[in-house]
């Protein structure tokens, strides 16, 4: 009787989650709307800030989509027993974060007929086509992935299939990462971000959040009673996300150190992310991802609660790490001469190049493109809720 009710209960929840989140992406879509009729002006990004809030929620979700697809592809890939329903909650997820990080894109684009001209002039020699290739392929190969899963399940695909489609499913995982880093290692004209590290640090950070996502869903799905999981899966997924949140914060100290040395290249860039403007973001990561690590750490307080916890506590680190990240590349002019970041009005404009470059200004994201953003996100979880009960139907 108990449990009937408490069913209840939490499918009534989940509809009202569900529409709630529908509402939010409707006025989200409004909002772009608003963007595509009045221009990118109503951003808050100019000329020297040319990317902002979307570009770090576009690599953030990234790394959450790869993630999640790389802890369901290396048990088969490598012919261990794998985490079952959880697998199949992985590759969905990662599904879903792509087509948001899609969405982020499209909407910095200033216009989603602009997509196709990503392809017909396109540069096979920039980063960001290989991105755009990758990408594209990664989210065909996910959904085929998902599909195989399908078929095995109903004894229609051997398990021979699986495991190739895993192992190409994980070099592409891990690939679609490391592009999206190079995208930015290879900017040589950006401080902090012309790093060999930056690869190995992307694809760190993709595991430690994209694991911490798939803990945090599928123990909300064991809660609504849609998803059966054992324990000993959930305690080594999240002996797992200690060991990558521990190998993401050795390779942020390596670089950090190199960077900071007295007399680096970034020292000052180090010290803005220490004691600048960028250092609530900066040590909010750290503060996250260490106590994130001593609860996972700690037998005693990895329950099912310290454990959802511990996987919040990551997500919002590596989200923090993406912030600073992003604004630390436009945060020192690279232009001879410049004294700041020009607001782009046509005031300064008029006054010459020597003037334009000497207005101050500083990125922060206006509230349409705040709302937009969540409105993309609620629109993200409304698809996956929605379709979760499709594919895990009991």
């Amino acid at each position: 009787m108990n449990d009937a009710k408490g069913s209840t209960v939490a499918h009534r929840g989940l509809t009202i989650g569900i529409i709630a989140c529908a509402v939010v992406a409707v006025v989200g879509i409004a909002l772009w709307m608003v963007q595509l009729s009045g221009g990118m002006i109503q951003t808050g990004m100019r000329n020297l800030d040319s990317w902002g809030f979307y570009i770090t929620l576009f690599m953030f979700f990234v790394g959450l989509s790869a993630g999640g697809l790389i802890i369901s592809s290396i048990p088969n890939a490598f012919g261990m027993k794998g985490f079952g329903d959880i697998s199949r909650v992985a590759i969905w997820t990662s599904i879903c974060c792509t087509c948001v990080a899609i969405g982020f894109v499209v909407v910095d684009l200033g216009g989603p007929l602009r997509l196709w001209e990503l392809f017909v002039y396109s540069n096979l020699s920039s980063p960001l086509m290989w991105d755009i290739i990758v990408l594209s392929t990664y989210l065909i190969l996910s959904i085929v992935y998902l599909w195989a899963y399908r078929r095995e399940d109903e004894g229609k695909m051997s398990h021979t299939a699986i495991r190739v489609i895993s192992i190409i499913a994980l070099v592409v995982a891990v690939g679609v990462h490391t592009v999206t880093a190079w995208i930015f290692s290879l900017s040589a004209a950006h401080e902090f971000w012309h790093t060999a590290l930056m690869g190995p640090w992307f694809v760190a950070s993709a595991l430690d959040c994209g694991t911490a996502l798939v803990l945090v869903v599928v123990i909300a799905l064991q809660k609504a009673g849609r998803l059966s999981i054992e324990r000993s899966s959930m305690v080594n997924l999240a002996k797992m996300l200690a060991v990558f949140t521990c190998v993401d914060l050795y390779f942020f100290a390596c670089d950090l150190l190199t960077s900071g040395f007295p007399g680096g290249e970034g020292a000052d860039v180090v010290a803005m992310l220490v004691t600048g403007p960028l250092a609530p973001f900066f040590w909010t990561q750290i503060a996250c991802m260490v106590l994130a690590c001593v609860i996972l750490f700690v037998p005693r307080l990895r329950t099912k609660g310290g454990v959802v916890v511990a996987s919040a506590l990551v997500i919002a680190g590596v989200f923090c790490k993406r912030c600073w990240l992003m604004f630390t590349g436009f945060a020192v002019p690279n232009i001879v001469g410049a004294n700041g970041i020009t607001l782009g009005t046509t005031a300064a404009q008029v006054g010459g190049a020597a003037d334009m470059w000497t207005l101050m200004g500083a990125y922060a994201p206006t509230v349409p493109e705040i709302v937009l953003t969540v409105g993309i996100f609620a629109l993200g979880v409304c698809a996956f809720t929605v379709l979760c009960q499709k594919l895990l139907k009991k």
